[in-house]
């Protein structure tokens, strides 16, 4: 059980500051350039600085883990002495984050991180595309911790050292980014998913407005007004996508050959086998048992209504996948039951007893063998298929086909016009017929809910939307009571609080 520590840079209080968190069972990898020149931006080797920053978000922890385990459909587990980690995956599924919460710290640092480098890359290019593509970068970070944190701190790179960053609100921050969304969609190219496009912008501006209730209202935790100008914009913008469709064999979407195989991505961060600069491998090692193939850490499962919610027939709740199945015994999707190994021998877990993973776990006291577990992205075994190989060629993930036609079908649900005739429950039924799962009757807001975690669980999206439809405060299992509407927001760290006097703690903390 090794533990190790992160570096990252963040700018706030008028300066950069490091910020160190130590957690167990965390794989040491860069979470981009540590040492940058802050104070000349004016090319594509700064613009990579910013990139790099998106390497944070394939951890299982930070970003992550705020957007998926204080969530109906993830949560972690203390096996004995594993996984305790002083209580921060607990204290985020159960909603009794404070302040001081390591996680939350270094989320702030490295969104904070990206959107000063970002701003940096901005105040000095003259290139078009790279400010275009800075632009983008800005948003989506931005867009985070709006999503977050609902306030932006904000600092010039003209300001002095000694000035406190200025503190946009909520609604501020957003125009900003709609802003920055729309100099990105003007100007960059349809290009490649593994760099700022012009479609990545639209699926973004999508995303922006369909939250822009949320990130406006008075009052935090909602009740939200979606109004119809709002949904209208995010139709629109869903609608100028073009060229991609949904991937008729899920599972491709995640795939070793994904950036082929998929004709979903929009934006991802992009692998080549042997120089995976966005490892994926931790989503799959993070759940797994020790005695799988491939070794896991023994982590986090699914909740078991979150799973029960899966047709049996629904291709997204997984199974035998080709190419793996056959090599190492591992299936697709959620794990239940016996497991089983190359050469489809039964798996026995460290005590010697069969390795059968129950529905059900618990927070403070589960045992190796409890929990469901999640294989999104798919592992490739090696030559002898005994292992894997470590460094696949798996892109990460951001924004896909899926998530923009489940975004449309509900602006259109919240009151908007889709000029080209579609209905929720056509586009509903479409994918749901391509995904394998029956057709249902009628669609509301529990149904595209429900449709939404099917399709995008575990890709980091599920907070976002359970928030915009009402039931992130609802009782979940090991949550037995509803939580309050101000853990919608997460509290600004306690020390940016106290070294920036124009941030103002989020209600609740």
């Amino acid at each position: 059980m090794k533990k190790v520590t992160y570096k990252v840079f963040a700018a706030l209080s008028g300066a950069l500051i490091l910020s160190t968190v130590g957690c167990t069972k965390l794989e040491e990898k860069p979470l981009g350039s540590r040492f940058v020149n802050e104070n000349k931006a004016t090319g594509t080797a700064e613009l990579g600085s910013v990139y790099s920053v998106l390497n944070g978000f394939t951890d299982q922890s930070n970003i992550y883990a705020l957007q998926e385990h204080t969530t109906d459909e993830m949560m972690g587990p203390t096996r004995g002495t594993d996984w305790g980690d002083f209580g921060t995956w607990r204290k985020l599924h159960q909603h009794t984050w404070d302040p001081f919460h390591n996680q939350i710290n270094s989320t702030w640092d490295q969104l904070n991180t990206g959107i000063y480098r970002a701003t940096q890359v901005l105040s000095t290019a003259s290139d078009i595309q790279i400010k275009a593509e800075a632009s983008f970068l800005r948003a989506f970070f931005m867009f985070q911790v709006v999503d977050l944190f609902g306030q932006q701190p904000f600092r010039e790179i003209t300001d002095a050292p000694e000035v406190n960053p200025k503190v946009f609100t909520r609604a501020e921050a957003t125009d900003l980014i709609i802003k920055d969304l729309e100099f990105a969609e003007a100007n960059l190219a349809i290009g490649t998913p593994g760099k700022a496009n012009k479609l990545a912008a639209q699926a973004m501006l999508a995303k922006v407005y369909l939250n822009k209730a949320v990130y406006t209202s008075a009052i935090v935790g909602g009740p939200f007004t979606f109004a119809k100008a709002d949904m209208d914009k995010a139709i629109d913008y869903s609608n100028r996508i073009m060229g991609k469709s949904l991937t008729p064999i899920y599972f491709n979407n995640f795939t070793p050959d994904n950036s082929t195989a998929s004709s979903e991505l929009i934006f991802v961060i992009p692998n080549e086998e042997g120089a995976a600069i966005g490892n994926v491998q931790n989503r799959f090692r993070m759940t797994l048992h020790y005695n799988q193939t491939p070794g896991g850490w023994n982590g986090f499962t699914t909740l078991a209504d979150f799973y029960k919610s899966f047709e049996p027939n629904d291709q997204r709740r997984g199974g035998s996948f080709p190419g793996l199945t056959d090599k190492i015994g591992l299936r697709s999707g959620f794990l239940v039951g016996q497991q089983f190994g190359p050469n489809n021998i039964p798996l026995k877990d460290r005590s010697g007893n069969p390795l059968i993973f129950s529905e059900n776990a618990n927070l403070l006291f589960s045992t190796e063998n409890q929990g469901i577990r999640v294989v999104k992205y798919i592992p490739k075994p090696n030559a002898t298929n005994t292992d894997i190989i470590e460094q696949a060629g798996n892109d990460y993930v951001f924004l896909r086909w899926g998530d923009v036609v489940l975004m449309k079908a509900e602006a259109i649900l919240r009151g908007g016009t889709d000029p080209l005739g579609q209905t929720p429950l056509s586009i509903v039924n479409d994918l749901r017929s391509i995904r394998g799962a029956t057709v249902v009757a009628s669609v509301d807001d529990k149904v595209l809910l429900a449709e939404r975690g099917r399709e995008l669980y575990w890709e980091g999206w599920r907070r976002n939307d359970q928030i915009r439809f009402g039931t992130f405060n609802e009782p979940v299992d090991q949550r037995s009571a509803k939580s309050d509407p101000t853990r919608t927001l997460f509290p600004i760290p306690q020390r940016a609080v106290d070294t920036n006097p124009n941030l103002t703690q989020n209600p609740g903390y």
